[in-house]
């Protein structure tokens, strides 16, 4: 449930609105104390939100202050007409809290001459009695018509009117309304009718037809019954009864009966107010705030304020105020002129207040003064009979030879002569027999003083030393009357009250504060101190000192098996006091946890840090301290291994000697330790004795920088001395102990017989197509360099048909597209002196064959034809393999396969069809492939029709020994491609198949399968090698005996190889 709270800190108040002008009521809200936005509404009446009705006529305005956290609302409506009057509530809620105000709107019209009546003239003139309250039912509105219309006003106010403009327009209509017969009614409306607010009243009509229905409208708009309004029917009466009648209500009211109308106006009266708190007499000190206040008895009643007569109206020196049913006159500053009586009227009754008020004209005025001067506090009252007495701080002044006390006509007068400190309070003059005192203050003037203390923080007379990061408060004690003012310095720069570096002032004190210190703090500081009686200046140095800065440059210097040693330089800072030293800390590369080395401050800048692990890499970090504390750590030093050299290489010796070089060979350290080896160093010098010819005895090193390789050939030696060479393995840890030869070595050339080395794929004939690149690599050796020379079929080679390159390591025959004229035989020949080496390679360049020639048809019979050929004439420069037949019909010729590989130049075609004429063509075949034209016969096969006859059945013996119908075929297969080869068989019983390979047994090698469909046998070779390649013999043996054939497999390889068993290049 929501609790009353005084959220509204400005209520709006009740007004009397011209009509046709605006009026703007605010409404202020404290939410320093809400948790969320207050919800503010309107309310006309109790229960009509005019948020609904917002728009041209209503508007409604919100505001929100952040620094003072007040909204403010405001209403406004516009052209204030007739049916605004009324009472209204403005409610504020916010989640448990609410709070609500009432006021009252009155419409008085601003256009009509109300005729020549003074109204404010006759207030001022009528009498100031109380008049007596109205009986209840007195008829206003008869009173009016038979009174003159200078007696208006006076009517009005006395029975609570106050609507003067529409009470006029009333009169007027009432005394123009002239009664008319009509059909429909029998009695129409009176011409008005009135009614205390609250009360009810009562509208009758009596109809001609009792039957007739009749509309009742107020202000035009018909009128629904409810519980404030209630509709009765008698007979031909028909009654309107308005409960509980409000200004509302004031308005004009019709009763309609078919065409015909009866109007009437209802006017609310407002009860008479009465005072029920009067106003009191007040006593007041010039230039102070007066108050009136009263109390009436309703609270939308109106007052009016008069003094000595006179109304008082609103202006900057009048102020009028209403709460609810309590008024205020406020006069801000009273003066003399003020003085008099002040009354306050309602419609209802009359109070004045006629104060017997003691004016205090002259105020008692502080006095600030030095020692020995004359202190006079002087009053004047408004009565000179009045007396009084003097105080000071509360003990009444007893007169001396420096103290007097005199009291002339209306002025009161307390001497001071030759002041003292002492003298110094709060002097008071006390009125006889009034409520009332006046006081002021006497100040004694004292130079001011700064007192500074210098124990405590202060090293020496003037200096304050702070670690940075703590709080600095210094307080300076400061005498001086009146306080004086404080003003601390930074050189021009003034510190404030707020913030980190800031000064606090209080009483006989001024205190300077850092929150935590920091480097730009430390400084000069300026403090002056002023007052009326003079000056005084005092300066203060603040040091701040601090934890040094880290160390900088931290490297490892040096490394050894388990020890490495660190260098770095001092800090930058030293936070205003010496360094006392070091701590240092290490740590594995990748890890997070950091070991301290010393627990005692080291007070070097180098340090050996030992019990290290041979092979992992460290960090180092180091710590700087002095007297305030420890430093930051500093940044971690490249990563570094402990490690010592390797051990010497080993079997250092020499590979090759010639004029001035000398090749060096030798195997790596036996020991070489986490550190590896970045490479070697080769030294030489002369063996022994003194130098002799510009050579030293000295090593020299021969490589600026380290080899990485096992071998280095050493230039640059002079021939004919005798050199000794040592070699050293240098790796982060610096150089291993030397591999010195046992033995000097002579620098002078060594003669070696030459010598080719022929690649064994060169060793067989090397065999080519046409159009592919020959690119044959030869090395040799021999020294000193050989020559080289090439012949071809005994002639020397034709450089324009064959390129050769050679190095002092090898030879290069290379030709770009073969030709068959580059087949033959080629001689190299590697000549020293009279020393020489000889090899033959045997190139052949094969193409693809011709066609065979002579292709005849020999013989047909029955379903058969047999046919031969002759071989090309030309077979590509190589043997041929096979050859591939083919037959065709004359009908339809499409030519098909029949005989693929058939090695014989003949061959039988079979089941040929009958009633058919055909025709042959026959393709060679070599390693290249199959000719690109075919031989085609000459003549052609007819297969004739013969009769349907049946033979007579005998029955014949199928037993026979096995015996090959189609042999094993030579093949050539490439490495790596699965192969497979066939033949046929016949025999009865079924015999007993073997394959071999090389005379050897093929046994259950899951590189084979062997197959045996209806005497056709295949033996598969899954992924054949090189080594795959020879003799394969498929061996059949029954009881009536055995058979057997044989094949050679050459297995190709891919780049030049060619199978051990084969002559036949791989490539092909």
């Amino acid at each position: 449930m929501s609790q009353i709270s005084g959220l509204l800190v400005e209520k709006p108040q009740s007004v009397t609105a011209i009509k046709g002008k605006n009026v703007t009521f605010v409404a202020k809200v404290d939410s320093s104390q809400l948790l969320r936005k207050p919800n503010m509404k309107w309310l006309k009446g109790k229960w009509m939100d005019l948020g609904s009705k917002a728009g041209k006529h209503l508007q409604f305005k919100e505001t929100y202050d952040r620094n003072t956290k007040i909204y403010t609302y405001e209403m406004t409506i516009v052209k204030v007409v007739d049916g605004d009057a009324g009472g209204y509530r403005c409610e504020v809620t916010s989640k448990d809290k609410c709070d609500s105000c009432t006021f009252d709107i009155s419409v008085e019209d601003a256009g009509e001459d109300a005729g020549e009546l003074d109204f404010s003239g006759l207030l001022k003139k009528r009498e100031r009695k109380q008049k007596e309250e109205p009986e209840i039912n007195v008829d206003v509105w008869e009173i009016l018509k038979n009174a003159k219309p200078c007696d208006y006003e006076k009517i009005a106010f006395e029975y609570g009117i106050t609507d003067l403009r529409g009470m006029l327009k009333r009169l007027k209509k009432m005394k123009k309304v002239e009664p008319k017969k009509s059909d429909a009614f029998l009695k129409k409306l009176d011409p008005a009718y009135s009614v205390e607010k609250g009360k009810k009243i009562q509208l009758s009509v009596e109809l001609a037809d009792p039957n007739a229905q009749v509309k009742w409208l107020r202000n035009g708009q018909e009128i629904k019954p409810s519980a404030k309004y209630i509709f009765e029917s008698v007979g031909g009466i028909r009654k309107l009864t308005i409960n509980k009648c409000t200004l509302a209500d004031d308005a004009a009211y019709e009763c309609v009966v078919g065409e015909e109308k009866s109007f009437t106006e209802v006017f609310v009266q407002e009860p008479p107010v009465t005072i029920t708190k009067m106003l009191d007499d007040v006593h007041v000190v010039v230039g102070e705030k007066v108050e009136f206040e009263v109390e009436v008895s309703d609270e939308g009643a109106n007052v009016k304020w008069m003094k000595d007569g006179v109304e008082l109206s609103r202006d900057g020196k009048y102020r009028f105020k209403k709460d609810g049913t309590k008024h205020w006159l406020i006069i801000n500053e009273a003066t003399t002129e003020d003085i008099g009586t002040y009354y306050v009227y309602t419609s209802g009754g009359e109070s004045k207040g006629d104060p017997s008020t003691i004016w205090l004209i002259f105020l008692l005025s502080d006095l600030t003064l030095k020692a020995a001067e004359q202190a006079v506090f002087k009053c004047e009252v408004s009565d000179e009979k009045v007396t009084g007495k003097w105080f000071k701080d509360g003990v009444e002044v007893i007169p001396s030879d420096r103290i007097k006390m005199t009291h002339i006509g209306r002025t009161h007068k307390l001497v001071i002569d030759d002041v003292k400190p002492e003298d110094a309070g709060d002097y008071t003059f006390v009125p006889d027999g009034y409520a009332l005192s006046l006081s002021a203050k006497l100040n004694f003037l004292e130079p001011p003083k700064i007192h500074l203390d210098t124990t405590g923080s202060f090293v020496n007379k003037n200096t304050i030393i702070v670690v940075a990061g703590n709080k600095l408060r210094f307080d300076v004690d400061i005498t001086g009357d009146p306080p004086p003012t404080v003003c601390w310095k930074k050189g021009d720069t003034v510190r404030a009250s707020e913030g980190r570096v800031r000064v606090e002032t209080r009483k006989n004190l001024s205190c300077f504060v850092i929150e935590g210190a920091e480097r730009a703090d430390e400084g000069l500081y300026h403090i002056t101190v002023t007052n009326p009686a003079g000056e005084d200046k005092a300066d203060v140095m603040v040091k701040i000192v601090d934890v040094p800065d880290p160390p900088e440059n931290v490297k490892c210097t040096g490394v050894g098996e388990d020890s490495a040693s660190i260098q770095w330089d001092p800090p930058t800072f030293d936070g205003g006091v010496p360094v006392k030293g070091y701590l240092m800390e290490r740590k594995k590369k990748g890890s997070s946890r950091w070991t301290k080395l010393n627990f005692d401050i080291y007070e070097s800048t180098t340090y050996e840090a030992k019990k290290m692990i041979e092979g992992v890499l460290y960090e180092m970090r180091v710590f700087a301290v002095n007297g305030i504390g420890m430093s930051q750590p500093s940044a971690s030093s490249k990563p570094f291994m402990p490690i010592a050299p390797t051990s010497e290489p080993t079997r250092l010796t020499v590979e090759d000697v010639t004029d001035g070089t000398c090749a060096l060979k030798w195997l790596p350290p036996e020991r070489i330790g986490a550190g590896g080896i970045d490479g070697y160093i080769i030294e030489y010098c002369v063996e022994g004795g003194e130098a002799r010819g510009g050579l030293s005895t000295e090593w020299v090193q021969a490589n600026e920088t380290p080899v990485e390789k096992n071998s280095y050939r050493v230039r640059g030696l002079p021939v004919g001395e005798k050199m000794l060479f040592r070699v050293t393995a240098v790796n982060i840890a610096g150089r291993s102990p030397p591999a010195v030869m046992a033995q000097a070595v002579t620098i002078r050339e060594i003669v070696e017989r030459p010598k080719i080395r022929l690649p064994r794929e060169l060793r067989t004939k090397y065999i080519k197509r046409v159009g592919e690149k020959v690119n044959l690599v030869i090395p040799f050796q021999g020294k000193p360099r050989p020559v080289v020379t090439w012949l071809k079929d005994g002639a020397p080679l034709d450089t324009k048909l064959v390129n050769i390159r050679t190095s002092d390591v090898d030879t290069i025959l290379f030709i770009r597209q073969a030709a068959r004229e580059h087949s033959g035989q080629y001689t190299l020949s590697v000549q020293i002196e009279n020393m020489e080496d000889k090899v033959n390679l045997e190139i052949q360049i094969v193409d693809k064959p011709g066609p065979p020639i002579a292709v005849t048809v020999t013989d047909v019979w029955g379903f058969n034809a047999a046919l031969e050929w002759k071989p090309p004439k030309d077979n590509g420069n190589c043997e041929i393999t096979g050859y591939t037949i083919q037959k065709a019909d004359l009908k339809t010729k499409e030519w098909f396969t029949v005989l693929e590989h058939n090695r014989r130049p003949s061959c039988t075609v079979s089941d040929l069809v009958m009633g058919n004429e055909y025709t042959f063509r026959v393709f060679s075949e070599n390693i290249c492939g199959m000719s690109d034209d075919a031989g085609i016969s000459k003549n052609t096969a007819a297969i004739a029709k013969t009769g349907t006859y049946i033979l007579p059945y005998k029955e014949k013996d199928m037993c026979s020994s096995p015996k090959f119908i189609t042999p094993l075929m030579d093949r050539s297969v490439i490495a790596g491609y699965s192969a497979a080869i066939s033949c046929a068989v016949r025999g009865y019983p079924k015999p007993k198949i073997i394959w071999m390979k090389n005379k050897m047994i093929i046994g259950e090698d899951p590189k084979y399968l062997m197959q045996n469909n209806q005497g056709v046998l295949t033996l598969n070779i899954r992924k054949p090698s090189l080594f795959d390649g020879g003799k394969y013999t498929c061996k059949a043996i029954n009881d009536l005996g055995e058979d057997e054939v044989e094949c050679k497999l050459v297995v190709r390889g891919t780049y030049g190889q060619k199978s051990p068993s084969s002559p036949v290049c791989n490539n092909v």
